[in-house]
């Protein structure tokens, strides 16, 4: 093996101007597939397409359209009902109604009323508001008493004092899901904010749309901000080690082609930028410039011995090539294992983070050598790192606690390891909408008043197959209709409900002379008299648009609910369902309930946004944990492979495990939740972690056998001459994502804070805790251990 990769050395210096030709050219076209990289507006689509909640919410989305299309403006104002207040309100509303994308708008301005026209035996609309852009204070004393008989808005569009009011906007299907929502959004929310600058008024903007535009905007913002960010602080500190501007830019040179890389293979797989995505390009700046440092320091090493550049270069890449391949094989290994959950979002993460981690292994491992073999050989000052007192002082001090203090090394990391276990038990998994936001971002004040006042704005829908055509109009399942929204509103999550029994109710009202107390499901004989008005409401009149197919066979109960969280959206999920089942399938005749297969019953399923969000939080949390136990398998089989030991499994595997049993410890103390942001920091930090490990046991193979198998000699020079490397990369690691705690997610940064104790623990144990463990074993224990395949 070592042959083999002398040889490769040897073979990259010897055709360095064809490789750097191969690689200019490549790079070109690199930078022209990069340029066509997209941002995706839909929703990500984490569940499997063989699930069955993900195939109900797709044919759901079909017949109805997304059902999280609806932006909201909320307004507390008492003094609306005024002309100059109701004037504004009114401009809002038709500033708003002129912008391209949007389907439809309901407010005060427009909100329709229906009466009931006698002569021509027909149910007629209008508006309730019947003035123009100018008001009067007698327009708005009716539209005031129009209201107070109106049941159907109530606690839906205004609250039931008329101080707080909302404006719906939905958005059309095109404009939901493509660049165009980002620009509509904005518009939508610069008018408002003249509003709100105008009239010394607060809006309050929420819904669907806007929160995962003003999300996405945000994310796409500081993933900007932390490749810059990236390679500023990468930068900085390889300069402070090296002392050289040569090295700094040649490192970066090679990053950037790796981050370029990383772009254009998104291109060329025909994905697009999604959240998890648009982290790999500062991913890869932080954990690609340790193989530029190992490279480096292993050539300045080997050149103060020999004086020959080529020579060291030659070394260098030959023997730190292979650790390297090593140490990325195993970090893509703990980006690989997403590409097997079976989630689009995790599968395109997983495969473009392999895959780029081992192609900026290749381009470090090609040009690090070929530049330098172009420049001067290293000066004095570019050799001073070596001779760094605080970091040779540092080295010494862990020598004397391996070689003297083994015991007390265990006695602390067992009562480290039993304190971080305790912690462990206390995690929590849970995901919010919005959690990740500070309490004082305005996403998430927003939506917590519109919580306050309207419950929520998270779509919780039921969706019926009465499994016959003409069958979702009769009496039977609106009276279903009536027991599951009387079902509902003991939970205090949901709004009331809308559906073919809200229009049915009104409808009702309406055709008994507009009394509030007859917004009531009528009797069957009254149920027939509605029958011939129905087909008078067409068109845009139709209340019934938007709740049934044109078959009439399915149809629709739409909630809206609060952020409450994942775990308590499965628990109303767990509770509902059954409980919507006895109701569609109880023969209202017999009063046995029918099976399901029985066509005799309705089939009501509950879907909706808020739902598929907890079930693609959950499916995510267990194939994160499943990707974090594929990646320690694989991980350890490759080390059995590497070495044929079962100890080697247990060395090389502990000092990644225990910073990972720390992290979950933390995590635990201070309440920082599990879900997808914070569980990608174990499989990333695991296979990070066992880098360290690599490192420090091929070298100290290569000592061993250089040293007639002294074990302590060659554990010392190991530690003085790897664990300035180590060192090195530890710090360029724990700065390199400690920048994410720039982030204003909370999740993002304990993202950042977490990897980055974890890794800053892992070269801790990679330095004290390994050598420790190979200290105390037997000469034989030691020659198995190293034993190569």
């Amino acid at each position: 093996m070592n042959k083999t990769w002398n040889w490769i050395a040897n073979k990259i210096l010897a055709y360095k101007i064809a490789i750097l030709i191969a690689l200019s050219a490549l790079t070109v076209a690199l930078v022209y597939e990069a340029s066509q990289i997209q941002l995706s507006y839909e929703l990500a689509k984490i569940l499997p397409k063989s699930d069955e909640r993900f195939q109900l919410y797709e044919s759901f989305k079909k017949k109805y359209g997304e059902d999280g299309n609806i932006m909201v403006i909320g307004l507390e104002n008492p003094e609306l009902f005024t002309p100059s207040e109701f004037d504004a309100w009114n401009k809002l509303y038709r500033d708003v109604k002129k912008q391209s994308g949007i389907k439809s708008i309901l407010a005060l301005p427009n909100l329709p009323i229906l009466y009931l026209d006698s002569a021509a035996h027909q149910f007629k609309s209008k508006k309730a508001y019947e003035g123009d852009s100018t008001s009067t204070q007698i327009d708005l004393d009716s539209l005031k008493s129009n209201l107070a008989n109106l049941p159907i808005y109530r606690n839906f569009l205004f609250t039931e004092d008329l101080k707080v009011h909302m404006m719906l906007i939905t958005l059309d299907q095109k404009t939901i899901n493509n660049k165009n929502r980002i620009q509509l959004v904005k518009n939508i929310k610069k008018i408002g904010d003249a509003y709100a600058q105008k009239t010394k008024h607060p809006i309050h903007f929420s819904g669907m749309p806007y929160i995962r535009t003003e999300l996405t905007a945000q994310v796409t913002n500081e993933l900007v901000l932390f490749l810059g960010l990236a390679i500023l602080v990468t930068s900085l500190i390889l300069f402070y080690f090296f002392r050289s501007i040569q090295v700094v830019f040649f490192a970066l040179i090679v990053i950037l082609i790796g981050i370029v890389a990383s772009l254009a293979t998104i291109v060329l797989f025909g994905f697009k930028i999604t959240l998890l995505s648009g982290l790999i390009p500062p991913l890869i700046v932080v954990i690609g410039v340790p193989n530029a440092i190992f490279l480096l320091n292993k050539y300045h090493e080997t050149y103060l011995i020999t004086k020959n550049k080529e020579a060291s270069l030659v070394e260098s890449a030959g023997t730190v090539g292979r650790t390297l391949f090593l140490a990325n094989l195993t970090t893509s290994i703990g980006f690989g294992v997403f590409a097997f959950t079976g989630s689009a979002l995790l599968v395109e993460f997983g495969i473009v983070a392999a895959l780029n981690v081992m192609l900026t292994f290749l381009f470090s491992l090609l040009l690090i050598p070929i530049f330098f073999s172009y420049l001067n050989p290293p000066k004095p000052k570019d050799l001073a790192h070596f001779e760094s007192k605080r970091v040779n002082r540092l080295l010494t001090n862990i020598e004397v606690w391996v070689f003297g203090h083994r015991k007390f090394i265990y006695s602390i990391i067992g009562v480290i390891l039993a304190i971080s276990l305790y912690g462990l038990s206390k995690i929590e998994a849970v995901g919010y909408i919005v959690d990740d936001l500070p309490q004082d971002n305005a996403i998430y004040t927003d939506l917590k008043f519109i919580e306050k006042h309207f419950k929520g704005v998270m779509p919780f829908e039921v969706s019926i197959d009465a499994h016959e055509p003409g069958r979702a109009l009769t009496p039977e399942i609106l009276a279903k209709m009536k027991r599951t929204e009387k079902l509902l509103a003991k939970y205090p999550e949901f709004t009331q409900g809308l559906s073919l029994l809200t229009a049915t109710k009104y409808l009702y009202q309406v055709y008994r002379g507009g009394d509030p107390k007859y917004f009531t499901l009528p009797g069957i004989d009254e149920l027939a008299k509605l029958k011939e008005f129905n087909s008078s409401l067409n068109g845009k009149n139709n209340l019934f648009n938007g709740f049934i197919d044109a078959e009439k066979r399915f149809t629709r109960i739409s909630f809206q609910m609060a952020d409450v969280g994942t775990v308590r959206t499965k628990q109303l999920f767990d509770e509902i369902q059954p409980k919507i089942d006895s109701i569609f399938r109880t023969d209202v005749e017999t009063g046995e309930i029918l099976p399901a297969s029985d066509k005799r019953a309705y089939e009501a399923k509950v879907t909706g946004n808020s739902i598929i969000y907890a079930f693609q939080t959950e499916y995510l949390q267990k194939n994160l944990i499943e990707s974090t136990l594929t990646a320690i398998f694989l991980i350890c089989v490759l080390m059995g492979f590497l070495f044929r030991s079962w100890k080697m499994i247990i060395i090389s595997t502990l000092p990644s495990l225990i910073p990972l049993m720390i992290t979950a410890g933390l995590m635990g103390y201070f309440h920082i939740a599990l879900k997808p942001s914070t569980i990608l920091i174990f499989s990333i930090a695991f296979g990070i972690s066992s880098d360290g490990t690599i490192y420090f046991l091929t070298r100290y193979k290569e000592e061993w056998l250089k040293n007639a198998k002294n074990v302590k000699l060659a554990v010392q020079i190991t530690i003085q001459k790897t664990g300035v490397s180590m060192f090195y990369t530890a710090m360029i690691l724990f700065f390199g994502f400690f920048i994410f705690t720039a982030s204003t997610f909370k999740g993002t940064q304990a993202l950042g804070v977490l990897v980055s104790i974890t890794l800053l623990m892992a070269m801790i144990c990679n330095l004290i805790l390994l050598p420790a463990f190979l200290m105390g074993m037997n000469k034989k224990a030691i020659e198995e251990l190293i034993e190569e395949v």
